[in-house]
């Protein structure tokens, strides 16, 4: 929201909060007025009132902060991201009805310019992957002390990627394993979704179809799906050929 709406439209839109039992005052600054536009307007996304209380009142503390509505679903967070345009979405990824990863990259495709920070316990290194290619600008523990956060917070907005070490040295590591081949390397221009690309990855790395269902929380049914389009896509009619064509997409980014 900016300084060039009227008075009339910041009461509509606290209208529009409220019916959304979302925190709609906070969009406003002290006295009705509008905020300051150097301040960093946060969504929270938690399914846990006390989380997120805890949070909003940490972040009141930090100079330059303005949380700016919460949601306790995937499918609010979506909502309240692409009608408002936070800077930043900090979001649980074990969100109820629509989870965390689904969200964010419905956000991400919705809504480009609104950066997404999953907050969480400590997941297993797939979980953050994932979150990463779903357009995740960051995956921080929710150890993480309030300075820690504002910071990772802060350098999202600014354009920056916000990691923990173990998983930015994780990242090092799988870059120096794929570099020969490029598994894990996606070109540019490809005919194939990110959810096909998910699952060729796992098909290049030998995942069964009982192994991709898995990883990815879909129904075998679902992978075997995907896997009939990515062949079709590819103009080939095996696993092998797929991986074989997968490395050849991938090879020109290699120079």
């Amino acid at each position: 929201m900016t300084g060039r709406q009227s008075t009339e439209q910041h009461d509509q839109t606290n209208r529009e909060l409220g019916a959304r039992g979302v925190r709609g005052a906070e969009l406003r600054g002290h006295n009705g007025a509008a905020p300051a536009v150097d301040r960093l307007r946060v969504i929270l996304a938690d399914p846990d009132p006390l989380a997120r209380r805890a949070i909003r009142d940490s972040l009141r503390t930090e100079s330059g902060f303005l949380v700016a509505a919460e949601a306790k679903d995937g499918l609010e967070a979506v909502e309240l991201a692409v009608h408002y345009r936070p800077d930043v979405v900090l979001m649980e990824i074990a969100l109820p009805g629509f989870d965390g990863i689904s969200a964010c990259r419905e956000i991400t495709t919705r809504a480009p310019t609104v950066r997404v920070v999953m907050f969480s316990v400590p997941q297993h290194r797939d979980v953050e992957l994932r979150a990463l290619r779903a357009g995740a600008s960051g995956f921080l523990s929710k150890n993480s002390s309030i300075e820690s956060l504002a910071r990772a917070l802060r350098s999202v907005a600014d354009g920056e990627a916000a990691v923990t070490r173990s998983l930015t040295s994780h990242l090092v590591d799988l870059l120096r394993s794929t570099a020969e081949n490029g598994t894990g390397m996606r070109p540019v221009k490809s005919p194939l979704t990110t959810r096909e690309w998910e699952v060729l990855d796992l098909i290049c790395s030998g995942d069964s179809t009982r192994d991709i269902s898995s990883k990815l929380f879909l129904s075998e049914d679902t992978v075997y799906s995907h896997t009939k389009s990515i062949l079709r896509k590819l103009g080939v009619h095996s696993r092998t050929d797929a991986v074989a064509m997968a490395a050849q997409m991938r090879r020109p980014q290699l120079g």
